[in-house]
């Protein structure tokens, strides 16, 4: 498996998204916003993400490690590396969750929250995601799209929206992310298809994702020609360029004018 990767800030703060591709072994993780609210921890969103990723990594080392089981355990280290911090905070940092592993002529993928993995098969095109998040609070959810980016009433919607999203984040009637609990890695979805139907696959955060989910300015056949062609990078610059010409939000309400992005591509 041959694996191309980029991840890129969507402005000026730091970049919340983390990737990673090894041989047998693709990952990317995009950390949740805290739309500047407590969290309890002192490190933050990127620290967690690069830590959480590393030692996903680290806990699939072994190929016949489920892949919850490799997540679960990497969420537990992470948790064992800042007692300190109140862990018990529901808005301790936390991220979406995507896999992909090559083990023995079959590809397993884990797919926590909205970062997709997408695989281009010889018989279509297959999109795994995790959309329980789009269930909840729609009216929150409205009012942030009523504000142009960049606005007070924008900012005021949208730490509404977080501080009420965080107390259904993972719940029974909620949505389920990486956080400090490893009961998450349970409810991931998961599956298991032969490497030999697969032609390609990619895995992205929400941030390089919308460009055929939210923006449709594209389809998921012209993003494996872009990476084809171009590259992780191409992609995420393609998506830069379409958030230009709409920068406050207008023609595509979004919660920021653009969000951190990372892609792995995935090759046979």
């Amino acid at each position: 498996m041959r694996v191309a990767i980029d991840t890129q800030p969507g402005g000026t703060g730091p970049n919340e998204d983390w990737v990673a591709g090894t041989p047998t072994l693709a990952v990317v993780l995009d950390g949740l916003s805290t739309a500047g609210l407590e969290t309890g921890c002192q490190h933050g969103v990127p620290w967690y993400v690069a830590h959480l990723g590393s030692q996903i990594v680290s806990a699939l080392a072994e190929s016949n490690t489920p892949l919850t089981v490799g997540l679960a355990s990497a969420l537990e280290r992470v948790a064992a590396l800042h007692p300190q911090c109140d862990l018990s905070n529901p808005g301790t940092p936390s991220a979406t969750v995507a896999i992909l592993r090559e083990r023995q002529g079959f590809l397993d993928h884990l797919v926590l929250a909205d970062s997709p993995v997408v695989l281009d098969g010889h018989q279509g095109i297959s999109v795994i995601t995790d959309l329980r998040v789009d269930q909840i609070l729609p009216e929150l959810k409205a009012e942030v799209a009523r504000h142009e980016t960049h606005t007070a009433g924008h900012k005021q919607a949208l730490r509404d929206l977080v501080t009420a999203q965080r107390e259904t984040r993972n719940t029974t009637t909620g949505y389920w992310v990486a956080a400090a609990d490893p009961e998450a890695a349970n409810h991931a979805l998961t599956g298991t298809v032969p490497v030999g139907d697969v032609r390609a696959a990619a895995l992205l955060s929400d941030g390089a994702a919308c460009l055929v989910t939210d923006y449709a300015m594209s389809t998921w056949p012209e993003v494996f020609t872009t990476l084809r062609t171009v590259g992780p990078r191409g992609l995420i610059d393609t998506v830069r360029k379409v958030e230009a010409t709409d920068p406050r939000g207008q023609r595509w309400p979004r919660y920021k004018s653009g969000d951190d992005a990372a892609v792995a591509f995935c090759q046979w």
